[in-house]
């Protein structure tokens, strides 16, 4: 190997870091917000602890722990509005596993980059969702 493929080697390897350390920092600061919607609901209409929602940054169980995560979230979040007279649909439900699914398929073999795609789009989207919950849950408070 020359000087020159080592540097490429090196910048790709940085590069890799570098986006994996983001990729974290985005993983965290959206568990974050699961975490903090979730505390916004009374203890009786939880359907999982807010800390739980943290077992998503473990390898691997995060492909089922997911799932889990957004579907109690949800059902969380529709039993504290029915109790205060909100419309917050299925609270982000339907969303969560749509991203949730678009997620994990992300890893299959040619059509993945599509999915993955569509998976981040959704994510964003479910992610503004439910931060709006939150935001609308703790002002009703």
């Amino acid at each position: 190997m020359n000087e020159q493929e080592a540097l490429v080697v090196a910048m790709t390897g940085f590069m890799s870091l570098i986006f994996l350390l983001l990729g974290l920092v985005a993983a965290v600061l959206f568990l974050l917000t699961l975490f903090r919607t979730l505390g916004a609901v009374k203890p009786e209409h939880r359907e999982m602890e807010p800390a739980l929602v943290w077992l998503n940054l473990i390898p691997l169980v995060n492909l089922v722990w997911i799932f889990i995560t957004v579907i109690k979230l949800g059902d969380s979040i529709v039993a504290e509005a029915s109790e205060r007279s909100l419309d917050m649909g299925d609270g982000g439900k339907a969303l969560g596993v749509a991203f949730a699914a678009l997620s994990v398929s992300a890893i299959i073999p040619l059509i993945g980059i599509l999915t993955g795609l569509a998976g981040f789009v959704v994510f964003i989207i479910y992610w503004i969702k439910i931060a709006g919950y939150g935001n609308e849950l703790r002002a009703a408070a």
